[in-house]
């Protein structure tokens, strides 16, 4: 059975993204995951760090052989940590919204954006992923999730595993957005409602300031526990933050509270 064995050290980044300008971005994220090196297993950017929410930015999409993953796979060794955001990536000529995940070891895992942001004709430029993706660190399992994402709770949904005793899906959901201020209340909302529902612990990373489109973004970064209580809460301001989950505390809380044992069982299609 595969549980938390210690635990994890996260670093929350938010900033002001840098409209369609990847150089400057990684000039800008650079200096803040510099900042934090050596304190944490797992940096987290924003959604589209390189680029801003855009459908323009389609235009752009860099490979996975390009100038930022190549320079994500140095930060994460240079680092000693897992980092983690989205970016707009062109592959057998479809463009994704794809969450990248680069280890220390220079290998690249990616989740693809399943639930494109049509009140924005996100679906008109990029093509949606199928598959959920799960990664491990430290005993830890990850689901990385981008944005929009998080309004579908059936496409999140941490499943109990009865073959394995008490195995879920995940212990982390994790969430990267550009999620704009005008609906801070939802994201505030949706993010605890996650964390109660799936008995994991959720963190969520989105961007400050005005975007090209001049769209305001209020950051509230945040990490929580299986309650929805914050553990570190990040303002409106660009910033990094530290935060520890703690592998005990969870398996406590899933032993004292065990309700995904009453859960209804459903087969996702794609």
């Amino acid at each position: 059975m595969t549980q938390p064995y210690s635990d994890l050290r996260i670093v929350l980044i938010q900033a002001a993204t840098v409209w369609h300008d990847a150089e400057a971005n990684r000039e800008l994220y650079g200096r803040m995951l510099r900042a934090q090196a050596g304190r944490a297993d797992l940096y987290v950017l924003p959604e589209t760090f390189l680029s801003g929410f855009s459908n323009e930015a389609a235009l752009r999409a860099e490979s996975m052989q390009g100038a930022s993953v190549q320079w994500l796979q140095r930060m994460a060794v240079e680092l000693g940590g897992v980092i983690t955001g989205s970016a707009v990536i062109g592959e057998n000529n479809q463009v994704f919204n794809r969450m990248l995940w680069a280890e220390p070891s220079g290998q690249v895992q990616y989740y693809d954006k399943r639930h494109l942001f049509r009140m924005a004709n996100e679906h008109e430029r990029f093509a949606a992923g199928r598959t959920r993706l799960v990664v491990e660190l430290l005993g830890w399992r990850i689901c990385p999730m981008v944005c929009y994402d998080l309004r579908f709770p059936v496409w999140i949904r941490n499943r109990f595993d009865p073959e394995f005793r008490a195995r879920f899906d995940y212990d982390l959901a994790l969430f990267v957005a550009n999620w704009p201020a005008a609906r801070r209340y939802a994201w505030q909302t949706l993010l605890r409602a996650r964390a109660i529902e799936n008995l994991s612990y959720v963190v969520g990373v989105n961007r400050v300031g005005i975007d090209g489109n001049q769209l305001a973004y209020a950051g509230d970064s945040v990490a929580l526990d299986f309650y929805g209580h914050p553990i570190v809460e990040c303002g409106s301001q660009p910033m990094s933050v530290l935060c520890t989950l703690s592998a005990s505390a969870l398996h406590e809380h899933r032993q004292r509270f065990p309700a995904h044992r009453d859960a209804d069982d459903f087969e996702l299609k794609a």
